[in-house]
């Protein structure tokens, strides 16, 4: 018998593979080992000899989950704008063509930390080490406009990313994404940055 499409996937990106569905739509804690598996149709041993505990799972999930965000955002940040300024708030309209996807259930990183609660669980670091890099990331917009301040501004920027994230979740609504835009615009202003409040606002 030949083999089907699935099978000849790598086991361990077929766990992944549901892992990543049934985590990010329904939530870590809600989503069982046995869950897992049926999705998969692997099992039971072969998914424990690809990770040790669902634990890991989750860690390796969110882990994967980075890679692909910190490949793909900066690339689409540089693609989209050139100026300085206008790459940290292209961010925004970033942010709204994500939340406007129909499968949009917030940050899988905010979720999953709220969730897991303990800092010491290793998801919970990997959700950590990601909000990190998305600070460093923006700083160094910040930094390449060369505004004052930047790490405190570089604070209100992620601060804006952030609620935005968790309000567009709750309310299904993705014009929070211009809304936090054009406070990020204001900020950028006071910093001395050169940019046309009156023609964004009016937009």
């Amino acid at each position: 018998m030949a083999p089907t499409k699935t099978s000849r996937i790598p086991v361990r990106d077929r766990i992944l593979a549901a892992a990543s569905e049934l985590f990010y739509r329904e939530g870590v804690q809600n989503v069982g080992v046995d869950r897992i598996i049926a999705e998969s149709g692997v099992a039971k041993m072969s998914l424990y000899n690809h990770f040790k505990s669902k634990d890991a799972l989750i860690a390796a999930w969110l882990e994967e989950q980075d890679d692909r965000w910190r490949t793909c955002f900066k690339a689409k940040v540089e693609a989209l704008a050139t100026d300085p300024c206008d790459r940290i708030l292209v961010v925004f309209d970033m942010l709204k063509d994500w939340f406007e996807e129909p499968d949009f259930r917030g940050c899988a990183f905010i979720n999953s930390a709220v969730e897991l609660v303990h800092s010491n669980h290793p998801g919970y670091q990997v959700a950590l080490a990601h909000n990190q890099a998305t600070y460093a990331f923006i700083l160094t917009l910040v930094n390449a406009a060369q505004l004052p301040n930047p790490e405190s501004l570089t604070q209100q920027i992620t601060l804006l990313m952030e609620g935005a994230t968790v309000v567009a979740m709750i309310q299904k609504n993705a014009a929070v994404a211009l809304q936090a835009k054009q406070a990020a615009a204001t900020l950028l202003v006071a910093a001395g940055a050169p940019i046309n409040l009156e023609h964004l606002l009016a937009g």
